[in-house]
C-alpha cells in the first residue's frame, strides 16, 4: 500500500484526503534523477496502481527545485564501442516511466515548486495538470549537452505551445517562468511561494474528492483525439459516455444535482 513504503532512498512520500504526495528528495544534486531515483519511482508506481485509496497522485520537489534532469555526474550505460549509450538509458528508464504515468488511471499533478529543467520539465509537463509557484521556471536546457529533448518533449511541446515556441525553448535554452508558461499553457495555475504546498494539497484534495474513473475515461477521450478526426472522436464519446452514465457516480451527481448538495462521489 502506498501508506506503508519503505526502504525508498531518494522520495518523500506521504498521503492525506486521497492525495498521494510523491517529492523528489536529493536537494543538495536540485532533486536530479539518478537511477536509484528511476527505481524509487518504479516502486512507487506499483503502490499507486495497487491502492485504490489513492485517487490523485502530486509530483513535487524537495529544496529550491523541482528537478534539474538526469543527474550528468552519475555514469551512463556503454555501448559496445565504449561510447555512452543513451538509447539504452531511456528504453530502460525513462520511456517505462513516461507511459505508466500517462496510463494511471487517476489524475496526475507536476507540482513545480522550482527550477524544472531537462527531462525533470518534461516528466513535469507528462502529468495532467502542471501547477507552478511563482519562483519556478522551465528549462529545456538539452542543447546545452548538445542533446534533443527526451522524456516526451518533442511530442509534448510543439502540441502546448506551438512549433515555433516549441523550438525555440529547445534551441535558446532560455528558461520561462511560471507566469509565462501559465500564459502559454504549460502550467494550469500559479501560486504564491509561501502558500505553494497548502494551495497545491487543497486543489488535489478537491481533484481526489471528484469522480475519477471519469476523469480516466476524460483522459482516454482527449488522448484518442489526436489520432482521430471528428467523427471518429464523436464515436469515442458516444461509447465513453454510454459507460459514464452507468456508473454510480452519474447518479450520485444526477441525486446530488436534484436535491442541491454536493456530490459524494467515490470512483466507481
Amino acid at each position: 500500500m502506498f501508506d506503508n513504503l519503505d526502504g525508498l532512498q531518494t522520495l518523500d512520500c506521504s498521503f492525506a484526503e486521497g492525495v498521494a504526495t510523491v517529492a523528489l528528495n536529493r536537494p543538495e544534486r536540485l532533486n536530479a534523477i539518478s537511477k536509484q531515483m528511476h527505481a524509487d519511482l518504479r516502486t512507487v508506481l506499483d503502490a499507486v496502481e495497487n491502492d485504490h485509496a489513492v485517487r490523485c497522485l502530486v509530483l513535487t520537489g524537495k529544496g529550491r527545485a523541482f528537478c534539474s534532469g538526469q543527474d550528468l555526474t552519475e555514469g551512463l550505460p556503454l555501448g559496445p564501442d565504449g561510447e555512452p549509450d543513451l538509447a539504452t538509458a531511456l528504453d530502460e528508464d525513462y520511456n517505462p516511466f513516461v507511459r505508466r504515468l500517462t496510463q494511471l488511471k487517476i489524475p496526475t499533478v507536476a507540482a513545480l515548486n522550482g527550477i524544472a529543467a531537462g527531462a525533470g520539465a518534461n516528466l513535469a509537463l507528462v502529468c495532467d495538470i502542471v501547477l507552478a509557484a511563482q519562483s519556478a521556471s522551465i528549462v529545456e536546457a538539452f542543447r546545452r549537452i548538445a542533446l534533443i529533448p527526451d522524456a516526451g518533449g518533442t511530442w509534448l511541446l510543439p502540441r502546448i505551445v506551438g512549433r515555433s515556441r516549441a523550438l525555440a525553448m529547445m534551441m535558446t535554452g532560455e528558461g520561462i517562468d511560471a507566469e509565462t508558461a501559465m500564459d502559454w499553457g504549460l502550467v494550469w495555475k500559479v501560486y504564491a511561494d509561501a502558500s505553494f504546498a497548502s494551495d497545491v494539497q487543497a486543489f488535489a484534495a478537491e481533484l481526489a474528492a471528484g469522480p475519477t474513473a471519469t476523469f480516466a475515461m476524460m483522459k482516454q477521450a482527449v488522448d484518442a483525439s489526436w489520432h482521430n478526426d471528428l467523427s471518429a472522436q464523436l464515436d469515442v464519446e458516444r461509447d465513453l459516455q454510454a459507460v459514464c452514465g452507468g456508473q454510480a457516480d452519474f447518479a450520485e451527481g444526477v441525486a446530488a444535482f436534484a436535491g442541491k448538495r454536493p456530490a459524494k462521489f467515490t470512483g466507481k
